[in-house]
């Protein structure tokens, strides 16, 4: 606290400006007709205490202003206008970026720093005539920072929403950088081709390299083969991409779930499975990958394997013969079991529980 501005407030509060506090607020703290100085001065106090809790001390806006001015020179850092002296070209591409109109505006002291809120201070840069060497931080591929450390730059100000469990996740504990999918100093634009109807939205591709899922491909090559299979997520539809299941910056969650459970992923969109079900069929409410492959199969309906066999991997001693039967036999007639067992995940009815249509 400073101790101006307390003495202010004091005087201000203490009525010695004018300014009375109305006998009606004083029975909020148990104040009768006797000891009227003393409630006055409890009254005060709670009060001091709520606007300082809530910076609304005088001068609390100019200060906040101060916080998140732009840069300028301070100490070993020399401002953001020092920096675009040489890199207007730098500048003009990153002003037009996400993260550059937020930087134009700042809030805090971090982003009021400009350029050197991510490439540290620039004093030994701008002494030593230029020069990549003298750049303490540098997020390219000729860099000689290390992962860690240039995390760390991003890290200091998007540790927190979805990048909150970044710190011991698989991308993380496999080294990866964020510049390795992130880019900051220019927007993406995407070329207009007929691979476009496999992209994400526009609206999603902010600050990435590429689009999903292609992004996401190009390191997880076994999904891409699976996405291209017969019956395989509608990512190419446009209707879903990786970020609508896993939280690449790390989850609580198995396999980087967004939601808790295989099952609570699946059914945030097939809600028409969830149920409850008054007959609930156990492999179903356990794991939908018991029977489904989520990325893509050459089955229908995303099965792993086909009719009956993916029902014979757990019915093999039912009234139904145990052995494998011909594909042409008369149970396997159009979808095989699921012809005569069409309520397969689950039935109201009160007499199916055997899920007969």
């Amino acid at each position: 606290m400073i101790p101006g501005k307390a003495k202010k407030i004091h005087q201000q509060g203490a009525g010695e400006a004018g300014h009375e506090i109305p006998n009606s607020s004083l029975s909020r703290f148990g104040c009768g007709s006797g000891g009227e100085r003393e409630c006055r001065a409890t009254a005060f106090g709670a009060a001091l205490s709520a606007a300082f809790l809530m910076g609304a001390y005088p001068g609390a806006a100019e200060d906040n202003a101060k916080a998140a001015t732009p840069s300028k020179a301070d100490g070993d850092y020399v401002g953001s206008d020092v920096c675009i002296g040489c890199h207007e070209d730098q500048n003009r591409r990153f002003k037009n970026t996400v993260m550059g109109k937020v930087m134009a505006h700042p809030r805090t002291p971090d982003q009021a720093r400009g350029c050197e809120s991510c490439h540290g201070p620039g004093k030994g840069h701008v002494e030593a005539g230029g020069g990549k060497g003298t750049i303490p931080v540098r997020f390219t591929s000729d860099s000689t920072n290390t992962v860690a450390e240039k995390n760390s730059a991003c890290l200091q100000c998007h540790s927190r929403g979805n990048r909150l469990f970044w710190k011991g996740s698989p991308h993380d504990s496999r080294a990866m950088a964020c510049v390795d999918c992130h880019q900051a100093h220019q927007e993406l634009h995407p070329t207009l081709s007929s691979e476009g109807r496999f992209n994400a939205p526009l609206t999603q591709n902010t600050g990435v390299k590429k689009p999903q899922p292609e992004l996401c491909l190009q390191c997880h090559q076994m999904r891409r083969a699976q996405l291209q299979r017969s019956s395989h997520m509608p990512y190419r539809e446009g209707k879903v991409t990786c970020t609508s299941c896993h939280n690449p910056h790390g989850s609580p969650n198995p396999k980087q779930l967004i939601q808790s459970t295989v099952n609570e992923n699946c059914l945030s969109c097939h809600t028409e499975r969830r149920g409850p079900f008054l007959w609930e069929h156990p492999p179903v409410m356990e794991n939908c990958a018991n029977c489904h492959e989520a990325h893509g199969t050459n089955n229908p309906q995303l099965l792993k394997v086909r009719m009956p066999r993916v029902c014979d991997s757990c019915h093999i001693s039912s009234r139904h013969p145990t052995t494998p039967i011909l594909l042409n036999s008369i149970r396997d007639f159009n979808r095989g079991c699921t012809n005569c067992h069409s309520a397969i995940h689950g039935s109201n009815n009160p007499s199916g529980n055997t899920f007969l249509r």
